[in-house]
């Protein structure tokens, strides 16, 4: 049995599930809700999440989408229309069979994504050229049966957002698919200081649905893969089977070619995992609910001349843009204090004691190198966005780091299973599901994604041996 440390914590070297599971109860992110799989999100889990979601929100207006929400529940004979989609959705499915007191003559699924009952609404909306395109997002629930739930990472109902557009050619829908990737990429890289790669599912692992799906996977400090988000091109598909049409200006009736996209709360799971260490969370500072702590220090006497300088310091520090939270507490001790705002991931901390006040300084903490800096007071705001700054650079440059020292080109599946017992291998492959298959059986990886930004290459199948297809490298991971 792995022993915790003094935070009460396992440390990630002796069982990385057990630290992950026992951070997210500790630093109070979320909690178990009654029903098994499902969760509470606390306040302070909330916060990351409004953060990242605002952002992603403000992208998401920005290119020209707008906001919408739709129905939770879903006639079952909706799914069914795509036989794919309610193929690869039907282990998943939540049904309601009984309400008001009496059997329902149709059963509805509780909402799993919302393609088919969009898909019914555009079919009503769309008729002309003119309508096009059609380009809604929806901040919404959704409900996946999940039979190994684990708090953020999989859970039976969860947070997200999904857009779905409209086009009327392929090439519309397919730019609109990658406009959703790159914003993605902005998050995850520029506010959740997660490095992620960019590229296309393999067919075995698209979307239900989907003709290609463009994920962004991302390394956690245990070496497995996350899903960070998706973006789907579904051709046709759907518009054929709801009937989604529209006049062109040449006087023909057409399909609609569609796209869809979403991002989960998923997401503050892979910030934990890629992120965290033995001493807790290590927040991004743009994702932070508090950028920076003040712990005021002293006796019962001292107290209040140091309270109002914390205070007035915080005051500075708002007017420079920080989020800034004043530790008033009283009955805790500083030391209590401190291993507290450590472990729930706060990127500065500043002590101000008497004899700080005296000097006319305080102690800035650094939380991921553990650096106590003295500054005079005058110094410590107008640093703080700079600082701040470097802060969140830093942690991108160490999770890019480390994931560039765990990955390595695999040419056999023996280097293969090598590779992904500890991080990411770069290897060939043919194309056929069944080399997949054997990957997965023998390693326990799949092909995450065929990155974007790989180089050309060629080569032969990690797997056969035979001619490799997709003109480059895949990345293999064992993935959460």
């Amino acid at each position: 049995m792995a022993k915790t440390n003094e935070r009460g914590i396992t440390p990630q070297s002796e069982d990385f599930s057990a630290w992950y599971n026992e951070l997210v109860l500790r630093a109070e992110l979320a909690d178990r809700g009654p029903v098994r799989g499902t969760m509470v999100i606390r306040p302070y889990g909330y916060r990351i999440w409004e953060l990242l979601s605002g952002e992603l929100d403000r992208l998401i207006k920005a290119t020209g989408h707008e906001n919408a929400y739709f129905p939770l529940f879903i006639p079952e004979s909706h799914l069914r229309r795509e036989a794919e989609h309610v193929e690869g959705f039907s282990p998943e499915l939540a049904i309601v069979t009984h309400a008001g007191g009496e059997d329902l003559e149709e059963p509805l699924v509780v909402r799993p994504t919302s393609e088919t009952v969009i898909g019914e609404m555009y079919a009503r909306w769309i008729d002309s050229y003119r309508d096009l395109p059609v380009k809604i997002n929806q901040w919404a629930n959704v409900v996946r049966w999940e039979l190994r739930p684990r708090l953020f990472l999989r859970t039976t109902e969860f947070l997200w957002q999904e857009g779905h557009t409209a086009h009327a050619t392929e090439e519309e829908a397919v730019a609109e698919m990658m406009v959703a990737a790159d914003f993605y990429q902005a998050v995850a890289e520029g506010f959740a200081a997660m490095p992620v790669l960019v590229g296309d599912k393999t067919p075995s692992e698209r979307f239900a649905g989907a003709v290609r799906t463009v994920s962004l996977e991302a390394m956690m400090r245990d070496g497995r893969a996350l899903q960070a988000a998706t973006s789907h091109y579904l051709g046709t598909n759907f518009a054929r089977a709801f009937g989604i049409e529209y006049t062109g200006i040449d006087g023909v009736r057409a399909l609609c070619h569609t796209s869809s996209w979403g991002m989960s709360t998923r997401m503050i799971g892979g910030v934990i995992m890629t992120h965290g260490d033995d001493r807790g969370l290590v927040l991004p500072p743009r994702i932070a609910p508090h950028q920076v702590v003040v712990v005021p220090i002293g006796r019962e006497g001292e107290l209040g001349p140091v309270m109002a300088a914390a205070e007035a310091l915080a005051a500075e520090l708002t007017r420079t843009g920080v989020r800034v939270h004043v530790d008033t507490r009283t009955h805790v001790s500083a030391g209590f204090k401190f291993n507290e705002w450590e472990l729930r991931g706060v990127p500065v901390r500043i002590e101000l004691g008497p004899r700080d006040l005296a000097a006319g300084s305080a102690v800035v903490v650094d939380r991921l190198t553990g650096t106590k800096t003295p500054l005079p007071m005058a110094e410590v705001s107008a640093t703080m966005p700079a600082r701040l700054d470097a802060f969140q650079t830093a942690l991108f440059d160490r999770a890019r780091d480390f994931r560039e020292a765990h990955s390595a080109t695999a040419d056999t599946l023996d280097e293969l299973a090598e590779a992904t017992a500890t991080g990411f291998a770069w290897a060939f492959l043919c194309g056929d599901p069944a080399c997949e298959k054997t990957i997965q059986e023998r390693t326990g990886a799949t092909p995450r994604c065929v990155p974007r930004d790989g180089a050309a290459e060629t080569g032969r199948c990690v797997a056969c041996g035979g001619p490799a297809s997709y003109g480059r490298r895949l990345v293999f991971g064992r993935a959460y």
